[in-house]
């Protein structure tokens, strides 16, 4: 694990350099000297949490900003990693790829649904909608008094805040990608 304070100096330098400010600027936002903004960035100095939240309130950042470490640009979902789950007596398959994290509003995911399964859904928070693309296979999503059968190819967008099902209504194998939006908590 990186140490908090490697992290803050990354993190601090690379906001620094995006909004082209000097040392001396954000030193002038913040309150805290330029000696320490550049210690600070050079992993040289330790700073207190009152200094990381001058540093984040004087840039107008979020805390966070300044001590996670940032996620990469490129992530690999390896099917063979991924903890699969399963209704249905195993004939309905989730792999999520992709969970939902607080900084993203969707989650994504690879569903396999064998001939004869099926999955009732209680509805999400309100708001909540789902994106289904089908690739092999046919499926029948029934939401509201509607019944859709999405076969290889098609794709779906509902609303998701009512209960919903999915069943497998053809006669082999299903594979479907799904991704959850969750809007904003009010």
């Amino acid at each position: 694990m990186e140490d908090i304070h490697l992290i803050v100096a990354k993190n601090l330098k690379v906001i620094r350099e995006q909004e082209k400010l000097s040392l001396e600027k954000v030193a002038q936002l913040s309150g805290v000297s330029k000696t320490m903004i550049g210690q600070i960035e050079r992993g040289e100095s330790s700073p207190t949490l009152t200094t990381i939240w001058k540093i984040a309130n004087g840039l107008k950042i979020s805390f966070t900003a300044l001590i996670n470490n940032p996620q990469p640009d490129t992530t690999v979902a390896l099917r063979n990693e991924i903890q699969v789950l399963s209704e249905d007596s195993g004939k309905y398959r989730v792999y999520p790829a992709f969970p939902f994290q607080d900084d993203r509003r969707f989650e994504v995911y690879t569903v396999e649904i064998d001939k004869d399964g099926h999955l009732q859904a209680e509805g999400h928070r309100e708001g909540t909608e789902e994106f289904i693309t089908v690739f092999d296979g046919a499926l029948t999503i029934h939401v509201d008094d509607g019944h859709y059968t999405i076969k290889s190819g098609d794709s779906i967008r509902f609303k998701a805040d009512k209960p919903h099902s999915y069943t497998n209504a053809g006669n082999t194998l299903t594979r479907l990608s799904m991704t959850i939006y969750y809007p904003p908590f009010q």
